[in-house]
């Protein structure tokens, strides 16, 4: 999962360079927003959304010097703040992740991993690292976005039932933009401070998914996991090809090592 973690921020890299300019200060900016992006991602997870939107603020404000916005202006940022829920436990807190998952996914299901590992394993304790790796693995495999993985965390936390009311309030907020923000997509397509502040988060997004291959790869529990993460790797960046057939070798090695009385 590392592995596949790095080739998906890998793919969203030149149509994102192109995106914020060709100058030398814009080029500066991709990197540092880049860093920012994959540093918090290994670090901070929980508050990694908090960097994504500095991110996208910091680009609004930059390129909104010397420039006139839109009717929208900056009327379209609107001030985000990303809270913890308490203690509670029970289905109130598996629905406040879940709601978490499906709101703050933006740029793909691998900028959330680090905040729903965070929540899943060390503040409410439903599952172990190595566990969670395995969710992530069949949110990956399954059909849909890796931000199933939530189906596979609800289910440790209240079993099937759990699993299917996670899966409900992640995916809810999705459907409800759709509904009721389609209409106005074209308006916001073509406000500037929208436009400023996805080419800002967007480079730090992409960083957030290749940082997220540094707590995934943490979870390993056994040696014999690290050549196949090396392998996967050359499966990918190397030989170039698909991430199913990677997902699908990986695990018939893994088959093949639990048949010969490795632990797993």
């Amino acid at each position: 999962m590392p592995a596949v973690a790095l080739n998906a921020s890998w793919a969203l890299v030149p149509g994102s360079r192109k995106r914020i300019g060709k100058n030398q200060s814009q080029k500066v900016r991709w990197i540092a927003y880049a860093v920012a992006g994959g540093a918090s991602a290994a670090t901070v997870g929980p508050f990694l959304v908090l960097v994504l939107l500095a991110c996208g603020v910091m680009e609004i404000m930059i390129r909104r010097q010397g420039q006139s916005m839109s009717s929208g202006g900056m009327r379209a940022v609107v001030p985000v703040a990303v809270l913890h829920t308490a203690m509670i436990g029970g289905l109130g807190a598996l629905a406040w992740v879940a709601f978490k998952v499906g709101v703050l996914s933006y740029g793909g299901g691998f900028v959330i991993i680090p905040l729903m590992q965070h929540d899943a394993v060390t503040t409410y304790h439903w599952m172990t690292a190595s566990q969670f790796l395995n969710a992530v693995a069949l949110g990956q495999i399954t059909p849909g976005p890796v931000v199933q993985t939530v189906a596979v965390v609800g289910y440790a936390a209240a079993g099937i039932g759990g699993g299917l009311f996670a899966a409900f309030i992640a995916f809810a907020p999705s459907f409800i933009f759709v509904i009721f923000g389609g209409p106005r997509f074209d308006q916001i397509r073509a406000n500037t401070s929208v436009q400023a502040f996805l080419t800002g988060a967007g480079p730090a997004v992409i960083g957030a998914i290749a940082g997220s291959a540094i707590p995934l790869g943490l979870s390993f529990q056994h040696l014999w996991q690290i050549p196949v993460l090396a392998g996967a790797a050359l499966w990918f960046f190397v030989a170039r090809r698909g991430v199913v057939s990677g997902l699908l070798i990986a695990g018939g090695i893994g088959v093949v090592v639990a048949l010969a009385g490795v632990q797993v």
